[in-house]
């Protein structure tokens, strides 16, 4: 019966739908979009970390933004949820970004160093290089973000 009421009480949480909704919109949106730039499909899109737009910016914009129409602009819970969203924006314009630089000159150095026969790795052991965005990707997830919460508010 508890269980049943924490249940109910999470799924009627309409600041937390609308950042499930965000997400979901924007990771449908990076696979389309990288399925039209690259021409093929990859399905790690779906959940897969960096591309456009952001999905870590389009959800919690979403949430500061659904925070402010629920909470009111000018609650601690909007202060929380604004600056948790300017934090997270930032790393993944920033440290994220610069995360995945660094992998690909470390993948290029282990594939020249397999070349040359002095290393062991495989390729499924090389660093993953699309995890961080672009201040555009950013930009575009935080909008997107803003927009979702709008139009969820007015749906739910």
């Amino acid at each position: 019966m508890i269980m049943n009421t924490y249940l109910m009480e999470i799924l009627g949480n309409k600041i937390l739908i609308t950042g499930v909704v965000s997400w979901i919109i924007s990771q449908i949106l990076k696979t389309i979009i990288h399925l039209v730039v690259n021409h093929k499909i990859v399905m790690e899109r779906l959940m897969g970390d960096g591309g456009m737009p952001s999905s870590h910016s389009a959800t919690v914009a979403s949430v500061a933004t659904a925070t402010g129409i629920h909470c009111g602009l000018g609650s601690p819970e909007f202060a929380i949820a604004l600056f948790m969203a300017i934090i997270v924006m930032h790393d993944a314009r920033g440290v994220r970004r610069e995360t995945g630089k660094q992998a690909v000159v470390i993948n290029n150095m282990v594939e020249w160093f397999v070349e040359l026969g002095n290393s062991d790795m495989t390729p499924e052991e090389t660093l993953k290089e699309f995890v961080g965005h672009t201040p555009m990707q950013v930009l575009a997830g935080g909008l997107l973000g803003v927009i979702v919460a709008c139009i969820v508010n007015l749906i739910i």
